[in-house]
């Protein structure tokens, strides 16, 4: 991933792209003894095959344009062919789209994001870190690296944005439903990618980035958090993900884990957008850029960002509030009674008998805890750096000083 970010030309780009998936679909498939495992490294595989073959494809027609793979290079010819009205705009515009395949596939947008929430497959320090906050990032880096490109091409970017409304959108309607814990994480992350590829492709480009920063801190915090939950809930439930993983059988876990908890509702506030948590500073200035560039847009972005709040607090909800659920598992007429939404109805007097048979999770060690404590930190920090203190002054944040040095190195 460093490789990828550090590349000053798209052959290199290419080159760590690929290392990259590979990297993914060999840790989704880590416990390759598990079917759904095995198929969902595979399917990984499949689905960014498709999106590299197009990424592939782009890059050579913008060589056979420009002559150039390095970025800087590549963006001043294309400009200056521009302007002499040497570029066909057609030929151009397809390259372009077929170029934004491989972010497509990548950061898991619209029609490609299928692979994503099966992705949760393997070890949940490998997707909080890979599937959250590293790889998935790379197609909004892409992007985002060949903004200047891009800006020139109107239709490319109506385009980007329309399907980051769409993934923002759909992933944020998918996850209200879900049982399981990680995959709910999943489809939120598909719609925080969603929205980081809705403000590039409005030209917001210091948003979508700040955006990348601050919900890399949060969702790797919530993933950790996850895994914790996971960690103490599979002795009691067992170790298959469908168990271990599944809220129905979760429920007052702050009670027994209260660090968990508390970490886990920092990154959940962050996430809704909740001042002044990390993403309430980006979000916000996204929902801003998208709405004044164009409304509907914008509506759609302020839908998606309150249902991010409801199925983000329904996570927190079905998981560390309420009854404690995990001695339903084995008892099929129960656990008919449970809902998606947790609810339970049972008779006071049996439900005490069974609290005195079952053991309850315990708090994860200090291993464990520590880089829950500790990304934390950012969660509720991290997003004054991009946060204009004086209107008065152009670009007086620190985000916004960094990112116009990068674009003028272009």
């Amino acid at each position: 991933m460093l490789g990828l970010v550090l590349s000053p030309n798209l052959i290199q780009v290419y080159i760590f792209w690929e290392l990259v998936g590979m990297c993914s679909y060999l840790l989704i498939g880590f416990w390759f003894t598990r079917p759904s495992a095995a198929n969902a490294c595979q399917k990984a595989f499949v689905t960014n095959r498709i999106g590299d073959f197009g990424l592939l494809l782009g890059i050579l027609g913008f060589y056979w344009i420009t002559g150039s793979f390095d970025f800087q290079q590549l963006s001043k010819r294309f400009f200056e062919l521009l302007s002499y009205n040497q570029i066909n705009l057609v030929f151009a515009t397809f390259c372009a789209l077929f170029l934004f395949l491989g972010p497509i596939a990548k950061s898991a947008q619209f029609p490609l994001h299928i692979w994503l929430p099966d992705a949760m497959e393997g070890p949940t320090p490998i997707s909080a870190l890979i599937h959250a906050a590293t790889m998935v990032a790379a197609g909004i880096f892409l992007i985002a690296r060949m903004f200047p490109l891009f800006q020139m091409l109107p239709f490319v970017m109506s385009i980007i944005s329309w399907t980051g409304a769409i993934t923002a959108l759909l992933g944020a309607t998918i996850a209200l439903a879900q049982k399981d814990l990680k995959k709910g994480l999943a489809y939120s992350t598909m719609s925080q990618l969603g929205y980081m590829m809705l403000a590039l492709g409005i030209g917001s480009y210091k948003a979508g980035l700040f955006h990348l920063i601050t919900h890399a801190y949060s969702k790797a915090l919530l993933f950790l958090g996850s895994g914790s939950v996971i960690h103490s809930m599979e002795p009691i439930v067992g170790y298959h993900p469908n168990k271990s993983q599944n809220m129905i059988f979760m429920g007052g876990l702050r009670q027994y884990m209260p660090i968990t908890a508390i970490t886990f509702l920092f990154g959940t506030l962050s996430l809704c957008g909740i001042p002044p948590f990390a993403c309430f500073w980006s979000k916000d200035e996204i929902l801003v850029n998208s709405w004044v560039h164009f409304p509907i847009l914008g509506s759609i972005a302020f839908f998606t960002a309150g249902l991010t709040a409801f199925y983000m607090f329904r996570i927190y909800f079905l998981t560390f509030e309420g009854e404690f659920r995990g001695h339903f598992f084995d008892d099929s007429k129960k656990l008919s009674s449970i809902s998606i939404w947790g609810s339970l109805e049972l008779k006071k007097e049996q439900s005490k008998l069974d609290k005195k048979l079952i053991l309850y999770p315990k708090e994860a060690n200090n291993v464990m805890l520590f880089p829950l404590i500790f990304l934390t930190i950012p969660t509720i920090f991290i997003g004054f750096i991009g946060v204009l203190f004086d209107e008065n002054t152009i670009n007086v944040d620190f985000l916004s000083y960094w990112l116009t040095l990068s674009i003028n190195s272009f």
